[in-house]
């Protein structure tokens, strides 16, 4: 960990002897036009037809009146059309801002307002944003060339990512190109990324702040599979797409691990880029204890995706040192090191990595991007993380927790304020309280709390999910006559009791037997609800994507089926999931099945 009292061997910015990385695709392009580029679901690039894609779509952004400085609103599915678009945008000029299509309208919306978008690049006839802004379609404008191509200083914005904000509506994070390349070179320096050209699995969602560690490697050569969603959703999928493009590099969250180690037993498992959330000591000590190559990747949006890393090795998790450029401080809180084994501080990090802050909201800024008082250089910033680390016995940086609210679910960075404030807006509620709740070990959820006459909690999750991306939306909300407050006459959230389960429907559940009884208790024991109905959806119920592979994954033990998570996540209710359950057992026993799939029970 590097401190005032101890500077970092590689604080030097790797900016001052990196190029942009425009130039370095630049030079990709000319070196090797024909090498693969990107492979996604809709086919495959070379590097040639990237760079003319990408050209045409940056000179038709330029006609609609983009300029340097602007903002352009990317909304496209997981296509060979998204990594195109965002380097338009770059050619143009325009910092990007990622429109998930998956996104509620309303929040799409705001968004694109509050990004005061220059134009958008979407596949829809009408995307929700602001009336005026120019729409191009991503496949029009396909003929182009390089002049007049756009040389970025270091400090024009790169890209504006939304987050959550404590305030109750999202907040944008602006990112200057340099910090960008200057994330690029520090992980080559590392060792994180290899000298030769890989094969990078974009795992994340553009929206997302990972997804630029994923995506920017094309401008270095490598090549860029862009997993789509229904690939994503679907462990066994996945594992087959990354053997058939010999992915080397797989970024992906702790949890989405669990999702993938079984179908991967066996089989060539890539480097693991492991971030989004602590890794939990099993997790750790399974991948140490496996000598799998992988890396724990640990920073905030507005650090530009990665400050600290180290290799998954040794006893227990732990951060690891900062990566070339960026300068870390454990401190209390009067800004003074905090230097005792064990005592806990907040980490603040410095360096070529920090964003310029939260567009339209100085004070949010001036409050997190604090003057840097141990920085060799004057006027240098720090960004106040909230995140509590303390130093082992053994010399290791330990995340503790943080100093807020904020968490980090499944991957998602969640603020709670925002969700309480969206469910406090809501009709009927007078009153509204948002926390974690771990329904299993390592099962957790956000549960919601209201208080107020008349509310089912059935409609208020309904009209959340009108307004909130799925991710924000809890798993249940519990109606209360009045919520504990604390003496200082805050809500006592330690105070709340267990969740209440979900409400049951009006008619109770006919089980026929047999395999409508098995699939109706797999549901109750793995989303920890006393009873289902016919009629109830495994989303609403507090099911999420590592729950549905627990399900998927009981049920193929105990009917021995074939089945795919698909198969539920694409099912309406219960009785539809228990259609494709029956279809499946009717299919014949799994072990009947192709050689693929066999070998895949068999390592179970």
């Amino acid at each position: 960990m590097t401190t005032f009292a101890e500077p970092s061997t590689t604080s030097a910015s790797p900016s001052t002897v990196t190029a942009d990385l425009l130039a370095r695709l630049r030079g990709v392009v000319d070196a090797h036009p024909g090498r693969v580029a990107v492979h996604a679901v809709d086919g495959r690039l070379d590097f040639a037809e990237l760079d003319r894609r990408s050209a045409g779509l940056a000179r038709a952004l330029r006609g609609a009146g983009v300029r340097r400085g602007d903002r352009v609103g990317v909304h496209l599915a997981r296509t060979s059309d998204l990594p195109v678009a965002l380097l338009a945008a770059w050619r143009a000029g325009a910092a990007y801002v990622p429109l998930d299509p998956a996104y509620p309208a309303e929040r799409i919306a705001f968004m694109a307002s509050d990004a005061r978008l220059a134009a958008v690049v979407s596949a829809d006839a009408e995307p929700p944003v602001p009336a005026g802004v120019p729409v191009l379609r991503p496949g029009a404008h396909a003929d182009g060339d390089r002049s007049p191509e756009f040389a970025p200083h270091p400090l024009d914005s790169a890209y504006v990512i939304y987050t959550s904000g404590s305030t109750g509506r999202p907040k944008g994070v602006e990112v200057p190109h340099g910090a960008v390349a200057d994330l690029a070179a520090a992980l080559e320096i590392s060792g994180a990324y290899r000298p030769e050209p890989g094969v990078v699995a974009w795992n994340a969602s553009v929206s997302f702040d990972a997804s630029v560690q994923q995506w920017i490697r094309i401008c270095r050569g490598d090549t860029l599979v862009v997993i789509d969603d229904t690939q994503r959703a679907e462990p066994a999928r996945l594992v087959r797409l990354l053997a058939e493009h010999g992915v080397t590099d797989l970024d992906l969250t702790p949890s989405h691990w669990q999702l993938l180690r079984e179908p991967l037993a066996g089989a060539r498992v890539p480097r693991l880029f492991m971030g989004g959330e602590p890794v939990p000591t099993r997790t750790w000590r399974e991948l140490a204890d496996a000598g799998t190559d992988a890396l724990n990747l640990y920073g905030p949006t507005e650090c530009t995706v990665d400050a600290v890393t180290t290799p998954i090795t040794g006893p227990g998790p732990h951060l690891g040192e900062p990566l070339p450029g960026v300068r870390a401080y454990l401190l209390d809180a009067r800004l003074a090191p905090v230097t005792a084994s064990g005592a806990v501080g907040e980490l603040y990090l410095a360096g070529s990595g920090l964003a310029h802050g939260y567009p339209g909201h100085p004070g949010l800024t001036a409050g997190r991007f604090l003057a840097d008082p141990f920085a060799p250089e004057p006027g240098a910033r720090m960004y106040r993380t909230g995140d509590q680390v303390r130093r082992s016995a053994d010399g290791l940086l330990e995340y503790v927790g943080r100093v807020d609210r904020q968490i980090k679910l499944r991957g998602f960075r969640i603020e709670l304020g925002e969700v309480e404030h969206a469910l406090g807006a809501l009709a009927g509620v007078t009153a509204a309280a948002v926390t974690l709740h771990e329904a299993a070990p390592g099962d957790h959820r956000l549960a919601g709390y209201v208080t107020g006459a008349a509310v089912r909690p059935a409609d208020l999750l309904s009209e959340l999910r009108r307004t909130l991306p799925a991710h924000l939306v809890p798993s249940t909300v519990t109606v209360l006559d009045a919520l504990l407050l604390t003496p200082n006459g805050k809500v006592d959230h330690a105070s709340l009791p267990a969740p209440a389960a979900a409400p049951a429907a009006a008619e109770p559940m006919t089980v026929r037997g047999g395999v409508d009884e098995q699939v109706a208790e797999v549901w109750r024991t793995v989303l920890g609800v006393p009873d289902v109905e016919q009629s109830d959806d495994f989303l609403s119920l507090g099911g999420h994507s590592l729950a549905a592979l627990r399900v998927v994954h009981l049920l193929r033990r105990k009917l021995n089926v074939e089945l795919q998570l698909r198969d539920l996540l694409d099912a309406a209710d219960l009785a539809g999931f228990t259609a494709a359950v029956r279809r499946a057992a009717a299919a014949g026993p799994a072990a009947a099945r192709p050689a693929l799939t066999a070998r895949r029970e068999a390592v179970r």
